[in-house]
């Protein structure tokens, strides 16, 4: 949690706290003099080895312009420390964070206002334009970080921003079984779904919060609250890397990001309820390749619906996953505008619903 910033007095001292998905919590002590890091102290509930490890941590530190890129504090750590260190619980870049944030330059979940909003039936075309505009207006401040829930109105798949139109869909059975087929605005592979078969939210935050992570780290970060709300129905997942997420019985979801020149960012999940497996595989092209690191020989297989695991139906999972976002992050509850809808509704005229920008990538 950020308790001052680096524009404060050169004699105060600032604190920085982060804590590593699935680890340990590090914490970050420092004063800044002339516009460098002084009287470092890393601290936390992690394990290292050895004991010594600490204070080349500090040392590697200290001194360091206090507007050092978190890449270079966290490359600065692993630079100083004998490769023969353990770090149990946390890493260079955890490090790298809990500085920043001292720093008064990364955020954490605390320190913004949180909204939800609830599932809203929007064309698939609407779904993809209102990601772009509510990450716009997040990195602008116009709009507080926002978690929204997505409602099908029609069968459709969306494919990844750099995905090929031709290799991922077959037209045939696109039109056979009346799926509107829509490229957003992030990587990542291509989702099918329809009405009440699939759970899609999208989240849109500064960057700040995940200033100083990989991008390997910031999936389970901002997913966090999701397992906590999956273990309450009863399953245990976790992220396999690199933005799957699965359980012991197999894939359950998959999440995509993107990041926009004005410090906006998406990230989205969509997790499969009840998915009719043998409609998907008229409809995208999965293959050999794709499947080669699965573990499994038929993409069938990869569908484990969330219907099955937990029993519940798919209003109870959203209103559990929206409650336990609710509670951890005090979120309260907002729509979209009338403004909102209608800049979206440009965006599908002049861009996501037009051919050009579906073929971009034939």
């Amino acid at each position: 949690m950020t308790s001052a910033s680096a524009s404060a007095s050169d004699t105060a001292r600032l604190h920085g706290e982060f804590k590593t998905p699935g680890g340990k919590l590090t914490a970050v002590d420092l004063t800044v003099r002339d516009g460098r890091l002084a009287d470092v102290s890393v601290n936390g509930d992690f394990f290292l080895e050895p004991d010594e490890a600490l204070l080349d941590i500090n040392a590697a530190l200290e001194g360091l312009p206090a507007d050092t890129a978190p890449g270079e504090l966290a490359a600065a750590v692993t630079a100083r420390l004998d490769p023969s260190a353990v770090l149990f619980g946390f890493s260079a870049e955890a490090i790298a964070t809990a500085v920043r944030r001292a720093l008064g330059r990364a955020t954490s979940f605390a320190d913004h206002t949180w909204e939800i909003i609830p599932p809203t039936p929007l064309s698939t075309a609407m779904h993809v334009a209102m990601d772009e505009v509510l990450t716009h207006d997040v990195g602008t401040g116009a709009r507080n970080p926002t978690l929204r829930f997505w409602e099908w109105q029609s069968p459709s798949v969306v494919i990844g921003s750099f995905q090929s139109m031709r290799n991922e869909v077959d037209p045939d059975g696109a039109v056979r079984h009346g799926v509107t087929v829509v490229r957003r605005i992030s990587g990542g592979g291509a989702m099918f779904m329809e009405h009440g078969n699939a759970i899609t939210y999208s989240i849109y935050v500064p960057q700040s919060l995940v200033d100083g992570m990989s991008f390997a780290d910031s999936y389970p970060f901002l997913d966090a609250w999701v397992m906590e709300a999956l273990q309450e129905l009863g399953i245990t997942a976790w992220y396999q890397p690199l933005n799957d997420i699965a359980t012991e019985l197999g894939k359950i979801g998959g999440a995509a990001q993107k990041r926009l020149a004005n410090g906006g960012m998406l990230h989205h999940v969509t997790m499969s309820y009840d998915i009719d497996a043998d409609k998907m595989l008229e409809v995208l092209r999965i293959g050999k390749e794709k499947m080669s690191d699965k573990g499994t020989k038929s993409a069938k297989k990869r569908v484990d619906p969330l219907r099955r695991q937990t029993g519940r139906t798919r209003e109870e999972i959203i209103d559990v996953l929206m409650s336990t976002f609710r509670r951890r992050y005090g979120a309260v509850d907002a729509t979209l505008s009338e403004a909102e809808l209608r800049r979206a509704e440009q965006l599908v005229a002049e861009k996501f619903g037009t051919e050009d920008w579906l073929y971009r990538v034939p």
